[in-house]
């Protein structure tokens, strides 16, 4: 997969200041990017005009013209622009959100395994775009129960989605329990990467972490992955960070210490043992080597 590591455009970082929010995003030669929403316990529904390769995981998807995208938490992904955007929406929400009104992690769309991609049609377009209006429209009043309609908006953007996709679609398919567990633990792994700005950083680093993540214990997670890898949990985080620590070495500019934030390493020192232990040399000599 080639991806380009350098710094990416972004649109300027807007905190969430409650549990939702929801932006225009402008059309254009502005590279779409959702780093700047990528903070923990964020879900996202966005909606896209123009052909675009989306990568995220370790799979790589096309839209040829208008798509619908919804990403559960901790899930990376990067737009490569294949043409022509134009203007669409993104709204963000906590799980906290729904409390008391759904249980958000109940709807297919949001779950490891399933496809978070849907391609519309014009019309089809035409009906998401006007519920964006509805949410951005309700946001801006000054009304004591606006979040309950836009849970409504919400809600309607998620089950008019699942009536598009065939109900094959939104089932995994391995029947293995250890296999689909290494298989989505696999997608939250490589949903991080490509790591494509120094301002942002790994969001699950421990295996703790990953298992919270999928709502098992740990000590489950780590033997489904040791039977289906022959690997524990930590190693294949190891081994993956690793690997982005090479490659960030070699197609950036990025100091050190940039790539250890990034790779979750709050101490320099921390970082320099762990890629000496796993290269043999520290970083500054693999990228004197990679240079060559």
């Amino acid at each position: 997969m080639n991806v380009n590591y350098h710094r990416a455009r972004v649109f300027e970082k807007q905190p969430i200041k409650d549990d939702f929010q929801i932006v225009r995003v402008p059309g254009g030669d502005q590279g779409f990017s959702c780093l700047p929403y990528n903070q923990k316990g964020l879900f996202k529904i966005s909606i896209h005009h123009g052909a675009n390769r989306i990568y995220y995981a370790d799979k790589v998807v096309e839209m040829k013209e208008r798509a619908i995208l919804f990403s559960r938490p901790n899930m990376v992904y990067h737009f490569e622009p294949l043409g022509e955007q134009y203007s669409g929406y993104i709204c963000v929400f906590t799980e906290k959100f729904f409390d008391q009104f759904v249980n958000i992690n109940d709807y297919p769309l949001f779950k490891p395994g399933v496809s978070p991609l849907t391609e519309i049609s014009d019309s089809q377009m035409e009906a998401f775009v006007e519920v964006f209006e509805k949410m951005e429209l309700e946001h801006g009043l000054d009304f004591t129960y606006k979040h309950d309609t836009i849970r409504v908006l919400v809600l309607q953007l998620i089950l008019d989605t699942l009536k598009l996709r065939p109900n094959p679609d939104l089932r995994s398919r391995e029947s293995n329990s250890a296999m689909r567990l290494s298989h989505h633990f696999k997608e939250l792994l490589e949903g991080q990467f490509p790591i494509l700005s120094p301002g942002y950083k790994m969001l699950l680093r421990h295996p703790a972490e990953f298992a919270d993540a999928l709502f098992v214990h740990v000590n489950h997670l780590n033997r489904s992955l040791k039977e289906v890898t022959e690997k524990t949990t930590s190693q294949l985080i190891a081994d993956r960070i690793f690997l982005e620590a090479k490659l960030l070495l070699q197609n950036t500019d990025w100091n050190i210490n940039e790539i250890a934030w990034c790779l979750g390493f709050e101490d320099l020192a921390h970082f320099i043992k762990f890629f000496k232990k796993n290269a043999g040399t520290t970083p500054s000599g693999m990228r004197k080597v990679l240079a060559v």
